[in-house]
């Protein structure tokens, strides 16, 4: 029964003379394409020598697999250049195929040690970091020229001590990152976001409540509308109320039991939590009035998907409670109701939208695992490469 090429050693134009196991596993083959000159394609070439050429193939039943065959050297006869036999799936000089490069490069992404490796198949810590390297390399080229996506998202995220923190390009559509750029400052970030292509084909742009984002996403994105992060817009409002609280009842604030039923919502509680937090908040003069003020602007922040009438009617309670939050009489309140204020227009697309930055972070989970297996990076650009490489 003859051997298929096609089925065991997944190459062109091989041949398949015969096998032999001892002492390693080796295929010895015939290449039967014609040759033709890389140079000017010529097909009247001159041999000059012969030789054989042994290279490592992918694994079989966990061994080592090799291919030996005689290739030539050869000399065109229009050019006058000099070249060794072409082979499909093999680099020239390589001593491995391609298809084998890819297969140690996955073992080692999925989990396989550089040392383990090297002792299992008898292969050099270097080469695999370089086969690995290689890899990411070549995968990385296919963003180079990739156009920004229509909808983007915008968070930082810590990188090292030495270099400090890194902001993610987020595309909430395909829910991927589109790029990481070292810093978070307009200087370190202008250089790069010069050079991204299709910067008018932007339409959102989702992020917390940067005012350094903000000015960079109004000078690089000009078409784009900035929507305000849900999440990060009701955990500001939570923030200010809870320190209100601490003005108001300080030891009240720092029970752990009472925190965790001011924070949680109203409809997710128990009969008899209810009971105990109305208990508390009637103790407490002046309290139960701005506990019911945070629910109701949360209850306002936490709408989405909305209409355009069923906005107007929303943003006037909005703009209602902003002009409350500025006349009470507590500090944190005040800077909260500013804040509001500030961001207002922001925060008025977020009832319409329904994207938020909640995809980014959870891009951020999965980057940390990436550093984490890499016991962390010392190059920016190794850690951005398997960045865009492997959440892209």
């Amino acid at each position: 029964m003859p051997l298929e090429n096609s089925i065991i050693l997944d190459l062109p134009n091989f041949k398949i003379l015969k096998v032999t196991g001892t002492p390693k596993l080796t295929f010895h083959v015939e290449h039967e394409e014609i040759q033709k000159c890389p140079y000017c394609t010529n097909e009247g070439l001159r041999k000059k020598e012969s030789f054989t050429r042994c290279i490592r193939h992918t694994l079989y039943g966990q061994r080592v697999s090799w291919l030996e065959l005689k290739t030539h050297k050869y000399q065109c006869r229009r050019c006058k250049r000099y070249f060794n036999t072409r082979l499909p799936g093999v680099k020239p000089r390589a001593r491995a195929t391609e298809a084998c490069k890819l297969e140690y490069t996955k073992l080692h992404q999925n989990g396989w040690t550089q040392r383990s490796l090297s002792k299992s198949y008898k292969l050099g810590s270097a080469t695999i970091e370089r086969w690995y390297q290689s890899y990411y390399q070549l995968k990385n080229r296919e963003y180079d020229n990739a156009l920004c996506p229509r909808i983007v998202g915008i968070d930082e995220h810590f990188f090292t001590r030495k270099d400090g923190y890194a902001t993610t390009i987020a595309n909430l559509s395909s829910h991927k990152v589109f790029d990481v750029v070292l810093g978070r400052s307009e200087l370190s970030l202008r250089p790069v976001l010069n050079k991204l292509k299709g910067k008018d084909r932007v339409k959102v742009v989702v992020m917390d409540l940067s005012e350094t984002y903000r000015s960079i996403v109004r000078k690089q994105f000009s078409n784009a509308m900035i929507v305000a992060d849900r999440f990060h817009v009701i955990r500001l409002v939570n923030q200010q109320f809870i320190k209100t609280w601490a003005e108001i009842d300080e030891i009240g604030r720092k029970h752990r039991g009472l925190l965790s039923l001011m924070r949680r919502h109203p409809d997710r509680m128990r009969e008899d939590q209810r009971e105990n937090l109305n208990q508390y908040l009637e103790k407490v003069p002046g309290l139960k009035s701005l506990y019911l003020f945070w629910q109701d602007l949360l209850r306002l922040l936490r709408m989405k998907r909305l209409t355009k009438r069923e906005c107007r009617k929303i943003l006037t309670e909005y703009l209602w409670i902003i002009d409350e939050l500025k006349k009470i009489p507590f500090k944190h309140l005040q800077i909260l109701g500013n804040t509001l204020e500030r961001w207002k227009e922001e925060i008025a697309r977020m009832f319409r939208f329904s994207k938020t930055n909640g995809i980014t972070e959870g891009l951020h989970n999965k980057m940390e695992m990436i550093s984490r297996r890499a016991f962390g990076f010392r190059n920016f650009e190794n850690y951005r490469l398997r960045v865009r490489v492997l959440c892209s």
